[in-house]
Formats: C-alpha cells, sequence, structure tokens
C-alpha cells in the first residue's frame, strides 16, 4: 500500500465518552425528534425548512447565526419547523485544499482529524443547548456518521454520493430522518434505487464489524437539480418536474413518501441569490396540486451570515468558504415569506 498510516482515530465509544451528550440536551433532542418525524408521518402540517451555511467552517459564527435561526423560529413555529444545516464534512468542490470541518478544524492549518472529530461533535452539542435546535449534517463519509449518531436531527447524502451501496447500506439502519438527493445526472431512478434499499433491512460490513439494520422508514428524496453532458445546469423544482416525482413516489409505494427541494446548486444554476424566487415557485405549485401539498414537506436552503462567498484566505466572519449563500437580512426575510405563504 501506498497509504502513510499517521496516526489511530478514536472510536466513536471513546469520542462519546470523551464528549459526553448531557441529559438536558437528550431530553431536547427526542422532543424534536418527535416533531421531525410527524412531519413526515403527516401528523403535524407544519413544513420543514433546511437551511445553514453551505460547509460549517467556524464554530463561533455558525453558532451566532443558528442563534438567530432560533429566534426567527420562536416567532413562526405554528407554520415551519427550522432544522440548521451543520454540514461538517463539507469539501470544496474539487477536493482540493479545505476538506471541511472534521478534516482541518482550523481552514489556516494543516488535516486534523482527531481534532476535527472532536471539533465538529463540540460545535454540534454547543448548537442545540443554545438553539434547541438538533442539526442537519451530510454522510459524506458513512464511518464520520456513528461519531454524531447521538446528536443529529437529520442527515443528507448528497447527489455524488446517492448511487453509493454502503451509503444506502449504512442510512438503513441510522435512526434520524435521511434525504437522498437525486444524482447530478438527474436520474429520477437512482434518487428512488436508493430510498428503496434503504427502506430495507440489511446485513454488510461497517467500521470493522458485521452489522444489521432493520431499515430507515423516513428515507426520502431532495431535488437539486441536474448537470448534463456539457456541464449546462438543469433544475427539477418546476411544477411539471414535481409532478413526475410525486406521480412516481405514489406508483412505487414507498413507506413516508416526502419531497424536500433544494434551492440552490443546479436548481439556482448556481446563483445563490435565486433561492427566494424558487422558494416561492415551490410553494406556489404545492398550493396548486393536493399531491404536492400532501408530499412536498419543505425547503433545504444555503445562507449564513454574510452573503456570497469568500476566496481562500480572505478569513472573513460568517461567511461561505464553500457554496455562496444568501446573507442573514434576505435569510430573515425569505422565512418570514414562506411562513406567511403555508
Amino acid at each position: 500500500m501506498t497509504m502513510k498510516f499517521i496516526k489511530r482515530i478514536p472510536t466513536a465509544d471513546e469520542i462519546m465518552e470523551m464528549i459526553p451528550v448531557p441529559s438536558h440536551i437528550k431530553d431536547i433532542k427526542e422532543k424534536r425528534d418527535g416533531e421531525i418525524r410527524n412531519i413526515l408521518e403527516n401528523k403535524d402540517e407544519r413544513f420543514l425548512l433546511i437551511i445553514g451555511p453551505c460547509s460549517a467552517d467556524n464554530e463561533d459564527s455558525v453558532c451566532e447565526y443558528i442563534g438567530r435561526l432560533a429566534q426567527v423560529q420562536e416567532k413562526v413555529k405554528d407554520k415551519v419547523l427550522i432544522i440548521p444545516r451543520i454540514y461538517t464534512n463539507k469539501p470544496r468542490t474539487n477536493g482540493v485544499g479545505y476538506k471541511g470541518m472534521a478534516h482541518q478544524p482550523d481552514p489556516r492549518k494543516k488535516p486534523n482529524l482527531c481534532e476535527g472529530i472532536k471539533a465538529i461533535r463540540k460545535m454540534h452539542l454547543r448548537a442545540i443547548s443554545e438553539s434547541y435546535m438538533p442539526a442537519a449534517d451530510e454522510m459524506l463519509y458513512p464511518e464520520n456518521y456513528i461519531y454524531l449518531s447521538d446528536v443529529l436531527g437529520y442527515v443528507a447524502i448528497g447527489a455524488r454520493s446517492v448511487e453509493n451501496q454502503q451509503h444506502r447500506l449504512t442510512v438503513s439502519g441510522v435512526e434520524a430522518p435521511v434525504g437522498m438527493k437525486n444524482p447530478t445526472s438527474g436520474d429520477r431512478s437512482v434518487m428512488f434505487n436508493s430510498i428503496i434499499a434503504a427502506q430495507q433491512s440489511h446485513s454488510f460490513a461497517f467500521a470493522g464489524w458485521e452489522v444489521e439494520t432493520t431499515g430507515n422508514p423516513l428515507t426520502h428524496a431532495i431535488l437539486r437539480g441536474a448537470v448534463d453532458c456539457t456541464g449546462r445546469n438543469i433544475p427539477n423544482y418546476h411544477y411539471e418536474d414535481l409532478i413526475l416525482v410525486a406521480e412516481d413516489y405514489e406508483k412505487l409505494g414507498l413507506l413516508n413518501p416526502a419531497i424536500i427541494v433544494d434551492t440552490n446548486h443546479s436548481n439556482s444554476m448556481k446563483c445563490f441569490s435565486e433561492q427566494p424566487r424558487i422558494a416561492k415557485e415551490v410553494l406556489m405549485s404545492r398550493k396548486y396540486d393536493a399531491l404536492l401539498n400532501k408530499m412536498i414537506k419543505g425547503l433545504m436552503i444555503e445562507s449564513y451570515l454574510v452573503e456570497g462567498k469568500q476566496g481562500v484566505g480572505e478569513n472573513i466572519y460568517g461567511k461561505s468558504i464553500t457554496d455562496a449563500c444568501l446573507g442573514w437580512d434576505g435569510t430573515e426575510k425569505l422565512i418570514y415569506d414562506i411562513a406567511e405563504s403555508i
């Protein structure tokens, strides 16, 4: 092998013992988990809003942002349930340089996985204790999930991971709701095959163990747009796209059918400022059709304290270092607009 073995990574049990979940946070998470589950099981008519930075790069700025979300959540709690995004494994698109806080707790320093794993757990715990809102994270690397399995309220599988068998099998053993994005090709059948697989029980190798899962009935779809063979972005949030997905869902007879629409990425043509317009169009489609009203459970939005994105080495507090995001003023207005439209 050409790998250089640097140091042993602590196990999830070791990290959880080192950084345990306080009992009051367990109670907060249990209550919130029940609310999210009820929405996906059609027992609660509120709308899900999974919102936050593209990449969680700094604990202080992320927690300040989520603290502001918590204040808005209180004002819209009868209509909208907010799940903050704390994406701790999110790298730059081409994988060169910054690879996410789990790898690089300080973007200005060299990678340090041991410290990164501790840093992301501490950040998630601080965010819950200050905001009372368990967060969403992306399962970019399946075995990293176990370090946060007791604190996450929601998990997303990205467009480049949704075809991976290990991701599908791992999701079948996750207790939290999991959104499976359509792949970058836009092929709906790939997304649905992932949901089907994740809702079944499986036996497989995971983290050095032979494991058995029971299936995850809260696995569902996230639409994020597509990219054709020339690199052109193709949206899939329009009414016609949503109807086709909803009709496919009905034919498949899957458990707890739900659609979350990602308003950024290929849906926005990589133009973050289009997210409010896209959100409003999706809500109009939802109002227009009874099936869409039933199946579209929420939106996924990228936003942060400062609008846009920064270049390498700029060190601007609260501004994305990966994909461009809405700023706070636009975010707050959009959340109130969504609540009024539900």
